[in-house]
């Protein structure tokens, strides 16, 4: 079953305009005005216009009247369609292999089988929507069995993400507006005049008096969004990505014929990248089937890599996941992410050991859905939660060392936590210290070592300290706490006490 994300950009047209021309003030309401003849409206309106009561329909002239110091930009419809279709590619690299616009002002992508290269379904919705946002394109995302149901729940919700789960589509979408089963304006206007008002009491009703009054189109709309009958995503696919096709006169479905073309497709896509000096960073396998549905595979490699021998393993791992219904006609394999690679001598017996390569491994855990492989890596910092970072498991060396004056614990805390302590000031150890309801009694202590507020870096630490100790239970568990504060000067720190690790 395909899990389709729909993605709504509500300003679309006014962030575009707004991204292109940082002159115009962040804080000012912006509209785009369309024209037709001496007709003048508002075909967008960005949040600042929508504070003051303006919305897409209005008059331009009553707009302009109401708001002092309104922008009012033209409407540009290519440049908005240009827009939509790089973040539809953008998303192609990224998300999925079968990616397709949503026009106006949406992005649709099947990502059943993609995924668990983001970590799951929730992480994956958040994480597009945070990397939209950052470049000021806010955006809402669903996921659901259906691109009806996903285009609905995306336009009707405030939330930013929902996940739909497998199987609860008509639950989710009985309480839509009828504006969310992309009819004619002129069809809901006449089936709100008829007393429905939601997709729930419409999918409830006959569908014979429906469709002798308004034509297939209600029904197949309700169909698609409950997912009764199939709506086939057309992928876009940009010029510069490189892809090659296997079509079968007769559909093909067993295993290993299926994982036989696979590798030749493999070999195809590889001599193409070889050619241009290219390696392939997300490979993607799309399935076509008689029943004119699409299923997609999508591998990643940690680095570009053009071995046909690994790149099948990649993809023939994962073959059970393809669904053959009644025949595949069609296999196309796409680069969808590439990055120069040029032919290289690894290593000689004769001059040096070979190099050890975790490339392999990685790609096989992040294959499996294993999520966020990543090595730690320290920092020039001398707090510690900004003492260390997350890398590549394949990057490079960064050049920093990590610090061996001081001990540090294995296990560092994402938030130091409140403990309660006996400890006399300013620079004695804990007697005891109570952490997650449990009472411990120091009977070793090291320390205080002082670290010192990064006050280069924010004006809020200039006096900032926190005294560290490592400390030993009666048990022989060891813990790395601190004092905020100096002991003495309360424009130090608050002076309350946190534990921020555990060594082992």
């Amino acid at each position: 079953m395909p899990r389709v994300v729909s993605v709504f950009f509500p300003t679309l047209a006014t962030d575009r305009i707004r991204r292109a021309d940082p002159s115009i003030p962040g804080d000012g309401p912006l509209v785009v005005v369309a024209r037709s003849g001496s007709k003048r409206w508002l075909s967008a309106v960005d949040a600042n216009a929508g504070r003051h009561g303006l919305h897409v329909g209005m008059a331009a002239a009553k707009a302009q009247a109401l708001v002092h110091g309104l922008h009012m930009v033209h409407a540009d419809p290519a440049a908005d369609r240009a827009a939509l279709e790089r973040l539809t590619l953008w998303a192609l690299s990224q998300y999925s292999p079968v990616v397709a616009a949503d026009p106006p002002d949406g992005i649709v992508m099947d990502t059943e089988g993609a995924d668990h290269l983001q970590g799951g379904e929730e992480l994956m919705l958040s994480g597009l929507v945070n990397r939209f946002r950052a470049r000021g394109l806010p955006a809402r995302a669903v996921v659901a069995d259906t691109w009806g149901a996903a285009y609905g729940l995306a336009r009707s919700m405030m939330a930013e993400t929902k996940v739909i789960s497998a199987g609860r589509t008509a639950d989710a979408v009985a309480r839509l507006p009828l504006s969310s089963l992309r009819l004619s304006s002129e069809t809901v206007i006449s089936l709100r005049t008829l007393g429905f008002q939601t997709v729930g009491e419409l999918a409830a009703t006959p569908r014979a008096p429906l469709a002798l009054r308004f034509g297939p189109e209600i029904g197949r709309r309700v169909d698609q969004m409950m997912g009764r009958i199939a709506e086939p995503i057309d992928p876009i696919r940009g010029p510069e990505i490189i892809e090659v096709h296997r079509a079968f006169a007769e559909p093909i479905g067993a295993a290993e014929t299926i994982g036989k073309y696979i590798a030749r497709l493999v070999t195809k896509l590889c001599l193409e990248l070889q050619a241009k000096g290219l390696g392939v960073r997300r490979a993607d396998l799309i399935v076509h089937r008689v029943d004119n549905t699409i299923q997609a595979l999508r591998a990643g490699t940690a680095k570009p890599v053009r071995d046909v021998g690994w790149l099948t393993k990649l993809l023939r791992d994962r073959i059970e996941k393809i669904d053959p219904g009644f025949g595949i006609e069609k296999l196309s394999l796409a680069a969808t992410m590439v990055e120069p690679l040029e032919d290289k001598q690894i290593a000689s017996s004769l001059v040096e050991d070979a190099a050890v390569d975790v490339g392999a491994f990685v790609d096989v855990l992040g294959n499996r859905g294993t999520y966020r492989i990543y090595r730690v890596a320290p920092v020039a910092s001398d707090v510690p939660e900004r003492s260390i970072q997350r890398v590549s498991p394949v990057a490079a060396e960064i050049g920093q060392n990590w610090p061996m004056t001081w001990p540090r614990p294995v296990r560092l805390m994402d938030r130091p936590e409140l403990i309660e302590v006996m400890a006399l000031l300013p620079d004695h150890p804990p007697v005891w210290f109570t952490w997650r309801g449990k009472r411990r009694r120091v009977k070793r202590a090291d320390g205080p070592e002082r670290i010192f507020g990064e006050w280069w870096q924010r004006t809020s630490e200039w006096a900032a300290v926190r005294d560290y100790f490592t400390v030993e239970d009666e048990s022989g568990e060891r813990y790395w706490i601190y004092r905020s504060g100096d002991g003495v000067d309360l424009d130090t720190g608050s002076h309350r006490w946190f534990i921020h690790g555990i060594f082992a």
